[in-house]
């Protein structure tokens, strides 16, 4: 049998008082504590090892064994240790409320616990967003029990002191000189136990519901956006908030808009007639129809903005703008006619074809220019 030296794992002299027995553990019990260290088995064993040492030398009884007998002397005369975790916490209930300001029953079984949060995602169509959409949400949840109340036994027949530990929470066991006392597993510390648990949530104080909410997405609102629903969310326990309801807001991309801040951008072809000469057009938009005046002369690439017909603003509902960017279609074919009466309107507005040998010339005189130039510059005057 391993011997273990509990003065040596808590740093302290053999003749320690409790008070230093107790602050030498509690030094070493924030150092190692598993919310402090999660998913270190090293710090887990070393809490576990800690624990147990300070159990056997916070006992005064235990703590003569273990000086008169060593660790064989306690383990003939019952001592097991602990198991697990949860018998650490469940034991040293009373200190750990002085250590971090709560102990381990209060924690998990009647301190108020607050509820969850939940998520979901909605999908709009860009065309949702010029006004508020209302949408209606089917959400599957825990809520509190509405027979009982939460409390999870049943109400009308109330709940009595625990048979095993007479309503103390702590069994004590005693053999002789020795005695160890652990929370009572009954009543898990409470000191009370059902008479009869609740019959519709069988004790939880929570039941499994569908519940349906509306929500309202407000106009203009971004791809990405989450949205806050308060106290929405699980239910809490023992007078613990509920939680909130979070919505995350996704956007379907349109076919021939997108948005740059509140502002909306298009593609707006038109005729190459109507390019020239100007024009008034009609166009579908968002449930409305929209006209559209084309300057003459407008080229390629130019924006036409139309005021206030963008998205409206989350904050103030001051809508953006509509800009659409002109697209000019070029006929590929024109008839015969068509070809004669726009070469007479080139003719009259004095616009004339591309000249190809024109520009040959034009390059072999500029190419001749520079040849005649480097030669002078390199050779000098011949």
């Amino acid at each position: 049998m391993a011997y273990k030296d509990y003065y040596a794992i808590l740093g302290i002299p053999r003749d320690a008082t409790q008070e230093e027995i107790k602050r030498a553990y509690r030094k070493l019990a924030l150092k190692y504590h598993p919310d402090r260290n999660p998913g270190n088995k090293e710090a887990e064993e070393k809490f576990k090892e800690i624990s147990e040492a300070y159990e056997v030398l916070s006992d005064p009884e235990k703590r003569a064994i273990y000086d008169s007998y060593g660790y064989s002397g306690l383990k003939s005369s019952g001592y097991r240790g602990f198991e697990d975790i949860s018998d650490i916490f469940k034991t040293f209930s009373d200190i750990f409320e002085d250590f971090f300001d709560f102990s381990f029953e209060e924690k998990f079984h009647t301190r108020p616990r607050n509820g969850a949060d939940l998520s979901y995602e909605v999908v709009l169509d860009f065309e949702d967003l010029f006004k508020d959409k209302k949408i209606t949400l089917e959400i599957e949840k825990f809520e509190v029990c509405e027979f009982c109340k939460g409390l999870g036994y049943d109400p009308q027949k109330g709940v009595k002191n625990c048979d095993v530990c007479n309503g103390k929470g702590r069994v004590t066991y005693t053999e002789g000189f020795f005695r160890i006392s652990y929370t009572c597993p009954d009543c898990k510390g409470r000191g009370t136990v059902y008479i009869e648990k609740c019959p519709k949530c069988k004790g939880s104080g929570k039941v499994w519901n569908k519940k349906e909410l509306e929500v309202v997405i407000p106009a203009g609102i971004e791809d990405g956006s989450i949205l806050r629903i308060p106290k929405e969310g699980e239910p809490g326990l023992f007078g613990g908030k509920p939680g909130d309801l979070f919505i995350r807001v996704k956007i379907k991309p349109h076919r021939y808009f997108y948005r740059e801040k509140n502002n909306v951008i298009g593609q707006l072809k038109i005729n190459f007639v109507s390019a020239i000469l100007g024009d008034k057009i009609k166009i579908p938009y968002f449930e409305e129809e929209l006209e559209i005046k084309i300057p003459p002369g407008i080229q390629p690439g130019e924006e036409i903005l139309i005021k206030g017909k963008g998205l409206p603003d989350v904050k103030t509902g001051k809508r953006g703008d509509l800009i659409l960017k002109v697209q000019i279609e070029i006929p590929k074919k024109l008839s015969k006619e068509g070809e004669k009466l726009l070469k007479k309107l080139a003719e009259i507005e004095g616009i004339k074809s591309f000249d190809n040998e024109l520009l040959l010339n034009s390059q072999k005189n500029s190419k001749k220019k520079k040849e005649r130039f480097w030669e002078k510059f390199i050779f000098g005057n011949k």
